[in-house]
Order: structure tokens, then C-alpha cells, then sequence
């Protein structure tokens, strides 16, 4: 589907303008020909632009329309995508014990499906679900797991999103400095693939940002000349 590559595509690289205006036309002709697997990617997008714009509310709703079509066309493949929105959006907006249900239930699907890919990065969801409840040593092993199928498969659009997570993880376990070396090796990873993390990973960051401050810059700065696996080696 060429709409699918191309929405894809531009909301990777943070042109949300492109986004709205293509799922927009992709979901008036979806609805008139009684596409729903159009109609589906189309509602999709416009969720994640508004999850990107903060409005969580308007992301819900149109990954939940998403996920009625979906059910309503009874194709079990259509509901992976809108039911990774609305995990996303319950974890983003606080609301973890159940997000984390929606992660568990999200990461079976796309392993009945066959997607182990997608299923990895909801792993690494899970795990940021886990750290925001406090339970490091259970985001710590699902963190791994991720990383190790991320370098063991060459997942490598996954790269800068393990960096975040390893930032993550270390700022938990007290340690700023390796939390700065990973955030430059995540922003260096994001722009050598011409990308801008996706909302909810932007958002942790963000908190990883403000926590660590501007007392290591210098690690910062030795990160983002790192390739993320030599990053984990350091």
C-alpha cells in the first residue's frame, strides 16, 4: 500500500502537515470504497499526530474509531496498529497498571500474527510501562530482552529507541552520567536515519532531559558520536 509507506515515512521524519493532509484524502476514499484497511491506516495516522500534539483525548478517540473498524471487518491484523495507539496514549497519560494490561495484550497479538518485530517494540513499551511503576528490575530485563533482539536481528530503525530506553534505565539505577551518554546516542542515531522519535518516546526524553540536567554535557556530547551498540559497550 503505497499510502501506508508514504504516511509512514513522513510522520518518521516529524512532517505532521503531510500526515493530516494525506489521511485525510486516504480516508475520504477509504469510506467511499468501503476499504477498511485504508480507512484503518488513515485513522491511525491522524492518532498519532494528535498523540504528537499532546492531545491525547482526540489521539483515543481516533485510534478507537480505528480499532471499531478494524473489529467490524473481523481481520484480526487490522486491530495491531490501532491497539498499539490506545496503549500508548493510556501510558502517556498516566494511567499505567492499564497500560501495561494493553501492552501484555498487544505484544500477544502481533505474536499471533507473526509480527516479531512489532512485537518487540512493544516489549520495549512494557518495559517503560513497568519503570513508571517502579519496578526497575522488571523494566531492566525487558529492556534487554528488546536491545538483544534489536542486535541480534538488525532491527536497526530500533536503534535509537534502545538508546532511550538504556537512558531511561540508567537515570533510575542513579547513574546521570551514563543517562546522558545514551540520550546523545539516541539523538545521533535519530538524525543519522533522518527521523524524530516517536510521541511517547519523545516524551521520555524529555523527562530523561530535564532529569539529568546540564551537569554532563560532555558525556552528551561523547554519545552522540557513538553508534548505539558501541554506546552499550562503553
Amino acid at each position: 500500500m503505497t499510502f501506508g509507506v508514504d504516511v509512514r515515512a513522513a510522520f518518521r521524519r516529524g512532517d505532521s502537515d503531510a500526515v493530516v493532509r494525506m489521511s485525510e484524502a486516504e480516508l475520504r476514499r477509504a469510506r467511499e470504497a468501503a476499504d477498511p484497511a485504508g480507512e484503518v491506516e488513515a485513522l491511525y495516522s491522524l492518532a498519532r499526530v494528535a498523540a504528537r500534539n499532546g492531545d491525547l483525548l482526540e489521539s483515543e478517540r481516533l485510534a478507537s474509531a480505528a480499532l471499531g473498524v478494524a473489529l467490524d471487518a473481523g481481520d484480526r491484523a487490522l486491530e495491531e496498529r490501532p491497539r498499539h495507539v490506545l496503549a500508548a496514549v493510556t501510558r502517556m497519560s498516566g494511567d499505567l497498571s492499564r497500560a501495561r494490561g494493553l501492552y501484555e495484550a498487544s505484544i500477544e497479538l502481533n505474536q499471533e500474527l507473526g509480527r516479531p518485530e512489532a512485537a518487540n517494540s512493544e516489549v520495549h513499551n512494557l518495559g517503560f510501562t513497568e519503570l513508571g511503576l517502579g519496578n526497575v528490575a522488571r523494566a531492566r530485563e525487558l529492556f534487554t530482552a528488546s536491545r538483544e533482539a534489536v542486535f541480534l536481528h538488525r532491527w536497526d530503525a530500533f536503534l535509537p529507541y534502545v538508546c532511550v530506553a538504556g537512558a531511561a534505565l540508567a537515570l533510575a539505577e542513579g547513574d546521570p552520567r551514563r543517562a546522558a551518554l545514551l540520550t546523545g546516542a539516541a539523538d545521533g542515531a535519530f538524525e543519522a536515519i533522518g527521523q524524530v522519535p516517536d510521541p511517547d518516546d519523545a516524551a521520555e526524553l524529555n523527562k530523561i532531559r530535564t532529569a539529568v540536567g546540564t551537569g554532563f554535557d560532555a558525556d552528551y556530547a561523547r554519545g552522540r558520536t557513538l553508534d548505539p551498540r558501541s554506546a552499550f559497550a562503553s
